[in-house]
């Protein structure tokens, strides 16, 4: 995501902190024949958060490293001839246990997504896929998760407990014992006709009965509500959630587009993204990504592969 530049807030640096005591974790990169796609895994690799295996072209790996001054010694290098067929190779790395992470190089995210939903060769789970971005906002007291903005369009009421979940499991990986849900709507009181508002409601009372776990689910919540506990004491809410969530679950993907992009946009945030529900956590890197916001989204994946060493 394109967005103003930053100096940063220490939340991102608090991550990398938590990394330094952790071994570099396997990564299998796909297709990484663009100056920034190589750069994010080579930088990454410098500051010894993954040990990359590049897949794709070598030749055309080789030239990018030289066009950009890159150095590759050391690095891995599987030589698949073109995108699709890199995607594939990526993922069968993983499947074959040489790594544990998957990185997005400069193909389309559509190919490397086809590859990993593969019902026969890709990476699914119980789980829906989803992607979360993790904001780095100046004007908020810690790091905060916007779900789902990049994969799931309209996504169903069973969607979104998935969604959750993976919200829920990403945030404790990052150290929240009990990470806190707010499940945004337009108005923070259930309505019939605004359907965002029952799945809200629902949300909240599958997460009583434990069908959601390991978080603290509320709504619905209006945007300001959410944020502000002077806002949602106005209103007369009483809630745990509202003034400090760790998690904001929007209602369907143009909206948490729109939020994501406006606190880029408007509060100068940065952001880092992961698509998760997978068997491993999948970095999803742009072009326009800063350095700060590719090495925080590696961070933020050894975070959670180290998570899944030690549940495992």
């Amino acid at each position: 995501m394109q967005r103003a530049t930053t100096t940063g807030t220490g939340k991102y640096e608090a991550l990398l902190e938590r990394c330094r005591s952790l071994a570099p974790v396997p990564t299998a990169v796909a297709y990484p024949c663009e100056s920034s796609a190589l750069a994010g895994a080579v930088e990454a690799a410098e500051h010894k958060l993954i040990t990359p295996i590049l897949v794709g072209p070598a030749g055309k790996i080789a030239e990018t490293a030289r066009a950009a001054n890159l150095n590759l010694t050391g690095l891995e290098v599987i030589d698949v001839p073109e995108a699709h067929a890199a995607a594939e190779r990526a993922v069968a790395l993983v499947r074959e246990g040489r790594a544990e992470v998957l990185m997005k190089g400069s193909l389309h995210t559509d190919e490397l997504l086809s590859a990993v939903v593969s019902r026969e060769k890709g990476l699914r789970t119980g789980r829906r896929i989803s992607h979360a971005f993790l904001m780095d906002v100046p004007t908020y007291h810690k790091v905060l998760v916007i779900t789902d903005a990049a994969i799931s369009i309209a996504p169903t009421l069973e969607d979104k407990v998935d969604i959750c979940q993976n919200a829920i499991d990403l945030a404790r990986s990052l150290g929240v014992q009990t990470p806190k849900v707010a499940v945004l709507a337009a108005v923070e009181t259930v309505n019939s006709k605004m359907p965002a508002t029952l799945d809200a409601a629902a949300l909240c009372k599958m997460a009583d009965r434990g069908q959601i776990k390991g978080g603290l689910v509320d709504g619905p919540l209006a945007f300001d509500n959410a944020i502000s506990k002077d806002a949602a004491t106005t209103k007369g809410i009483k809630s745990e959630v509202a003034g400090d969530p760790d998690v904001l679950l929007a209602p369907d993907l143009e909206a948490g587009n729109i939020l994501a992009k406006q606190l880029s946009f408007l509060a100068n945030a940065d952001s880092a993204g992961l698509v998760l529900g997978a068997r491993v956590p999948i970095i999803l890197t742009s072009r326009a990504d800063s350095v700060r916001s590719r090495i925080a989204s590696c961070a933020v994946a050894v975070l959670v592969a180290h998570a899944r060493r030690a549940a495992r």
